[in-house]
């Protein structure tokens, strides 16, 4: 088969092996077959599945390094993006994904073994819970996530998992500049500094994209993250 595009596209802008192309070949063919029996993604279409959600999930490479982290945490890991590609070119990581629909975490479980990744923990489990609990608040060197939630709910999600020292980074798209502003003073309460965006574009559609990368500098205040539901219905100012 010969490559497509995006395919080629990620090989060189993310100095990606043979071989984890060849794993990302296998996420993506497990995705379609799974799709079938439960609703994993919208978008099926291999060269569209390439751009929009391998390369996509891999734009956190641009602005932040994930060299320098271990454990991380995908908040709403959903079908397992961006977790599993970016864990694919870093295969040293510690990949907990947590969701709160429980049928993913079987497909999750099922591509990890498939694909031959070790040290990823799909977790069933609302954030807002899961961030209060001792094994996983402030237990992480980075917290990830992309298309999940506007940046003030989203960073009462992500940052009491965050360890100090360690990186929030949220997947934006063309509003992220402004959802960066709209969620300064949030991420200030939770212990986080928004550092400056990285801005960037998806390859063939051109979509704008902004990473925005908040460093946690305190730890977060014992009473976030709140119940279940209140960050979504009355988010941080």
């Amino acid at each position: 088969m010969a490559d497509l595009k995006a395919e080629r596209l990620i090989q060189e802008a993310f100095a990606a092996t043979d071989h984890q192309m060849k794993q990302l070949e296998e996420y993506f063919q497990l995705l379609v077959t799974w799709n079938e029996k439960m609703n994993l993604t919208g978008i099926t279409e291999r060269e569209a599945v390439y751009e929009k959600h391998f390369y996509d999930s891999l734009t956190a490479l641009f602005a932040y390094d994930f060299t320098q982290a271990q454990r991380i945490v995908d908040i709403g890991g959903g079908a397992g993006f961006p977790g599993f590609p970016i864990k694919i070119l870093y295969p040293h990581l510690e990949l907990v994904i947590v969701d709160s629909l429980k049928k993913r975490m079987t497909f999750l479980e099922q591509a990890a073994s498939e694909l031959g990744l070790d040290g990823i923990t799909p977790v069933h489990g609302r954030a807002e819970e899961l961030g209060q609990q001792k094994v996983h608040r402030e237990s992480y060197d980075a917290a990830i996530s992309r298309a999940v939630a506007r940046l003030p709910v989203l960073a009462e999600l992500s940052l009491p998992f965050v360890k100090p020292g360690g990186w929030f980074v949220a997947m934006k798209g063309a509003e992220g500049l402004e959802e960066m502003e709209e969620g300064r003073a949030a991420c200030e309460k939770l212990g986080g500094r928004i550092d400056e965006p990285y801005e960037t574009k998806l390859p063939i559609e051109e979509s704008q994209r902004f990473i925005v990368k908040v460093e946690k500098v305190t730890e977060t205040p014992p009473q976030y993250p709140r119940k279940p539901g209140k960050p979504a219905k009355k988010p941080l100012s």
